[in-house]
């Protein structure tokens, strides 16, 4: 729901900015309008990348697509800094070395008023579905580590960037007609660059980190131990190790100690009750691997693996 609102309203925002920066020559206008029209890219970008993720596993991605979602996060992450960074800072410095006088500046602030208002709305939003995924016990920057929906958090930062580049390009506009300063406009453009620079990178770690594995959080790696300890036949589960494909997609591999007793139907009957429990519980875990281990075998693959 974020994305589409997102996308809606900065269509009409960037078609605005981008009439009004055309009658006022505004540096500011035209990079708040460039800013627009990339995040309007971006979250098509974001559509595309959930359709995909969505996609049922086939015989050459046995996993699934899940993954496709964190790769078009992080393109949209460069697209921001390519585009909406490199584009603003470039108008900046060029209305720097020449500036030019605005041209009805009470254009740029009507415009500027209308889209504050549209960006304000579209941030309401997805304030709101970001607080409700992430959990009203985490600050807001755990919250944003935490994540694993990319669209959430970058709809997100894209808002709160739109909102501070507007209140940039306004005080530019003021500074180039009420104080005489027509550079200054060209000043604002570089700040807004300098802002989606610093939201870009932020988004581009993280849609990294996602990219290449993030574990699930130890809430659910827990309740899938207490699941299959739980299990008759089964003696200890000692860990296990997970990734996250997309937000709602995890693959676990879960490291158990059986009864010496069982026979191979018998063990495979309480490896069925166990995939069907977790999977009752836990929809979200789309494969699941289970590795009989000894305690000693889990400490020393423990070590092996991460050097403790």
């Amino acid at each position: 729901m974020a994305v589409y609102a997102a996308l809606t309203g900065n269509v009409l925002v960037a078609a605005t900015k981008a009439v009004a920066a055309a009658i006022t020559g505004s540096s500011a206008m035209l990079s708040e309008a460039i800013h627009s029209a990339v995040d309007s890219g971006n979250e098509v970008l974001l559509l595309y990348g959930q359709n995909r993720a969505a996609k049922p596993p086939d015989s050459e991605h046995p996993l699934g697509h899940g993954r496709e979602l964190y790769f078009w996060s992080f393109v949209v992450a460069l697209l921001i800094f390519a585009l909406g960074a490199g584009v603003s800072m470039y108008e900046g410095i060029l209305h720097i070395l020449d500036p030019e006088p605005i041209r009805q500046p009470i254009v740029n602030y009507i415009v500027l008023a209308l889209a504050f208002i549209f960006e304000g709305g579209s941030w309401i939003v997805s304030f709101r579905q970001f607080r409700a995924a992430g959990g009203r016990r985490l600050t807001f920057y755990e919250a944003f580590r935490r994540s694993k929906d990319p669209p959430s958090f970058m709809v997100l930062f894209e808002d709160s960037a739109a909102l501070l580049g507007i209140a940039l390009a306004a005080l530019g506009t003021f500074g180039a007609t009420t104080l005489g300063r027509p550079e200054l406009d060209g000043v604002a453009s570089i700040l807004i660059g300098l802002v989606l620079a610093a939201i870009a990178g932020l988004l581009a770690r993280e849609s990294k980190s996602l990219l290449i594995g993030e574990p699930a959080e130890s809430e659910l790696i827990e309740s899938i131990r207490q699941i299959a300890a739980a299990i008759p036949g089964v003696v200890q589960a000692h860990g296990a190790l997970t990734s996250h494909l997309a937000p709602d997609q995890v693959v676990v591999s879960l490291s158990l100690e059986f009864e010496d007793r069982l026979r191979v139907p018998e063990l495979e009957n309480v490896v069925l009750e166990i995939e069907r429990r977790v999977r009752a519980k836990h929809p979200e875990v789309v494969a699941l691997f289970i590795k009989p281990q000894t305690p000693r075998a889990f400490n020393e693959a423990v070590r092996a693996r991460f050097g403790q």
